[in-house]
């Protein structure tokens, strides 16, 4: 019983994160409507045929994935380039994950969908959040910033979320290494490449056996997803970086 109630909750899971990854995306602060002009510029961007990001394997590790597609509507509120939305799971599907890729040139259209203003917006409480670092197998680190969110009721739910940034091939845990480059002017970005892998904190998997599972995840997909991505010393002679 146990393991099926693990198996519903994982799927729940995916629909829950799909619908606040397309549904409230367009959410935004005060700061950020103010520089919406400014992230509107157009850059020297390096922009990504669609369909890129779905060669991303479907194994990884241990983990099997399965595309969760999200509607029309969704998929046009991210005004990206190029996304991916999958349910990748391992050990007989008693453990999931949802990830979600979006690419884009434009720094408005990625900026504003961050899971501390997009799942409040949805109607969940942020109960905390923390940047880690990761190793990966290469000796670097990957920054991300994971956050835990809750929802009350007759059906409370749990979930843990990890959230990083890919600003011209360099990992960030939040916006800010965005916001420093957009002042040094439009072409200073060529693209970013937002990543969210979130997990459900229910039933018999506790909060840290999720927080266990998105950071799992997190470093065995990090280098797969990178490669998918534009080198970023292509055409960047005038970047300075």
């Amino acid at each position: 019983m146990n393991c099926l109630r693990d198996r519903r909750t994982s799927r729940w899971v995916v629909v829950v994160a799909t619908a606040v990854a397309g549904g409230v995306l367009l959410a935004s602060g005060t700061g950020y409507r103010v520089l919406e002009g400014y992230l509107a510029r157009p850059v020297d961007s390096v922009p990504m045929p669609p369909g890129t990001l779905a060669r991303l394997p479907m194994r990884i590790g241990g983990w099997v994935g399965q595309n969760a597609p999200m509607s029309a509507a969704m998929i046009r509120a991210t005004d990206t380039d190029d996304l991916i939305s999958r349910r990748y799971s391992r050990g007989g599907g008693l453990q999931s994950v949802w990830l979600y890729v979006a690419y884009g040139v434009r720094a408005r259209d990625l900026s504003p969908h961050r899971p501390e203003v997009c799942y409040p917006g949805a109607g969940w409480t942020l109960e905390g959040n923390r940047v880690v670092e990761l190793g990966l197998g290469d000796g670097s680190k990957l920054p991300c910033r994971i956050f835990r969110f809750a929802r009350a009721g007759l059906d409370a739910r749990s979930i843990v979320v990890l959230n990083y940034y890919i600003v011209d091939g360099q990992y960030c845990a939040d916006v800010s290494l965005l916001r420093s480059r957009l002042w040094r002017g439009p072409s200073a970005i060529r693209y970013m490449a937002q990543v969210q892998i979130t997990c459900a904190a229910s039933g018999t998997f506790s909060e840290d056996g999720a927080i266990r599972s998105v950071s799992t995840f997190a470093v065995e997909s990090a280098r797969p997803i990178l490669m998918l991505l534009p080198s970023p010393n292509k055409d960047m002679s005038g970047d300075g970086a």
